[in-house]
């Protein structure tokens, strides 16, 4: 098990590594700036002490060549904090190029995933892993850059000015030093699993978040308030544990090193003050000894703090390349053809299909559609209405058999080109944020006001657009949009009439809609789907009794079919579904 997750860090890494090549120059010059850097702090020490030593014994001040010194040091410090500015500034542009790299590609591999992986995964959840885990990640990266490269160069700058002081006292803080560092690795290494934990259950809380938010009217008409805060109380109490744990044994690294590096301190003190007495060591040599010796010490214990910071970095990675790594939909074939405008006859040859293997939907599903034919598609919940939609859109793929348009498979034409020939108007609408005519074009972008307007009235929605304060000009969104969700399918509908592809999917299209204006509507439909393939999926029997052929399905299968008057002469299943609506 710790072999699966050490070579899961690995893989981890090593893609974060890269991500971070592709700004090569960027990281060169940060280094040269690191390493200047750590040459003037590096050389100031020994100014230190060269200052000291000119300080010490009665008459045996120099205060011209000590002045001189405090010039030079000043003006050094000033060139420092000058490099460390511009180093700080290259580190944050490519953490966060970095950062934008991995969120845009995960967000554009997220379009590619078939529609199964989206359905089976709570959309908080993978909210959190594109946008918590990400700003996690970028915090972990960017003082890993920061505190790394310095670190780094300045335990070898260090090490090098310390070896041309006192070659045996180097040689003790070397001894020693690397204990503070195994210390840290030792805690960082299992504060992992805590750090990965302390994600999953941010994505689990966010989830419920997203969950309860966009249900809030339920939650309140079923009075679910308090079982939605208990769900969340535990949700959080499990996240309040899991940050704890993870934050008390990564804040053990600081404190253990820091013990570590005062006796190695300590231990630096007492060997120069001996070699200070036996006149081997000089009194400034000695304090910049233990300057270095502090500065040597100091990079140990910051990159300590940095690798823990790099286990919740990487933990927090390694989920966003979960998602990256997941595999999408099956592509186009390589010789898939472009349908360019369908006639619109459908076939479904043998069609089996189901979510679950182990539970069957769909069994040798055969349908015949000829081109302009109006098919309702009508049963109980649950008999495959909507999953028949989803097949005839390649939103799923078929398990066994074939689906047709217009004698070619769809597996056989590419998915976009298929899909621009569907207008597709389903009972959950969407609208983007913007304009009312924006919405409505989206179908047609190169559409005018008075197309959109000629539209807009055949559906009806003309009646309430232009009473909007900006009419088609009003900014809308679909979480606060300020129109009913009846005036939502209307907007939704006339994106369809805008642009009237060869054939229609209307999924419940009318469901909140009033029946005084679904009346009018469909008048509209009658139009709109007049020589065209449509597909209805209607609850509402009436709407679709002037339909060419109805299909009656049940438990995957078609038990019935025929026209409203033949169905209801067999008196069979549609009938008692007919009547049920209309008994009184």
């Amino acid at each position: 098990m710790k072999k699966v997750k050490g070579s899961a860090k690995k893989e981890t890494l090593r893609q974060v590594l890269a991500y971070i090549s592709r700004y090569k120059l960027l990281i060169i010059i940060s280094m040269i700036f690191a390493a200047a850097s750590s040459a003037l702090t590096l050389y100031m020490p020994i100014l230190t002490g060269n200052a000291i030593d000119m300080i010490i014994g009665k008459g045996n001040v120099n205060f011209s060549a000590v002045s001189k010194t405090l010039l030079i040091i000043g003006i050094m410090v000033a060139v420092n904090a000058v490099l460390q500015w511009f180093m700080n500034t290259i580190n944050n542009r490519v953490v966060y190029n970095v950062v934008r790299d991995i969120r845009s590609e995960a967000f554009a591999h997220l379009q590619t995933l078939p529609l199964s992986y989206i359905d089976s995964h709570q959309h908080g959840e993978l909210v959190s892993r594109l946008i918590a885990d990400v700003d996690q990640f970028a915090d972990g990266l960017l003082m890993g850059f920061t505190q790394l490269f310095t670190g780094v160069v300045t335990i070898i700058g260090t090490l090098a000015f310390m070896l041309t002081i006192d070659i045996k006292i180097t040689v003790l803080v070397v001894f020693l030093t690397p204990m503070s560092f195994f210390a840290a690795k030792f805690i960082a290494g299992r504060t992992y699993g805590y750090f990965r934990t302390q994600s999953e259950i941010r994505g689990e809380q966010t989830a419920l978040i997203d969950e309860m938010i966009g249900n809030q009217k339920i939650v309140q008409a079923f009075s679910y308030e308090e079982n939605a805060v208990g769900r969340f109380t535990e949700i959080n109490d499990k996240l309040t544990k899991a940050s704890v744990k993870a934050v008390f044994f990564s804040s053990l690294t600081n404190p253990t090193t820091r013990f570590i590096n005062n006796l190695i301190y300590a231990s630096v003190g007492l060997t120069g003050a001996l070699s200070v007495i036996r006149g081997g060591l000089s009194v400034g040599g000695l304090t910049c000894f233990l300057s270095y010796a502090n500065q040597y010490t100091k990079p140990f214990n910051e990159i300590s703090g940095v690798i823990t910071e790099l286990q919740n970095a990487i933990s927090c990675a390694s989920r966003i390349f979960e998602l990256i790594k997941e595999k999408p939909q099956l592509p186009d074939s390589d010789n898939a053809a472009e349908l360019k405008k369908a006639e619109g006859s459908v076939r479904l040859d043998d069609v089996s299909f189901s979510y679950v293997p182990e539970k069957k939907l769909i069994e040798h599903f055969d349908l015949d559609i000829h081109k302009g034919q109006r098919v309702a598609v009508v049963g109980p919940t649950g008999c495959g209405k909507t999953t028949l939609i989803n097949l005839l859109m390649r939103f799923y793929d078929v398990t066994d058999g074939s689906i047709s348009v217009d004698g070619y498979k769809i597996t056989d034409i590419t998915r976009s080109s298929l899909r621009h020939n569907y207008g597709m108007v389903l009972q959950e609408t969407w609208i983007k944020k913007g304009t009312i005519k924006e919405n409505i074009i989206m179908g047609k972008p190169d559409a005018d006001i008075d197309e959109v307007i000629t539209a807009a009235k055949a559906t009806y929605a003309h009646n309430f657009i232009k009473r909007l304060p900006n009419g088609y000009d009003t900014v809308i969104s679909d979480a606060n949009s300020g129109l009913s969700q009846g005036q939502k399918q209307l907007l939704c509908i006339t994106r369809i009439m805008l642009s009237i592809p060869p054939m229609l999917i209307l999924d419940e299209a009318t469901s909140s809609i009033d029946t005084r204006t679904e009346k009018q509507i469909q008048h509209s439909f009658a139009e709109m789907t007049k020589g065209r393939t449509s597909f209805i999926v209607a609850h509402r029997l009436s709407t679709i009794r002037t339909a060419d052929i109805i299909l009656v399905m049940k438990d995957g299968s078609i038990i019935e079919q025929g026209t409203h008057k033949q169905l209801l002469e067999k008196n069979g299943f549609y009938a008692n579904l007919y009547n049920s609506q209309f008994a009184v």
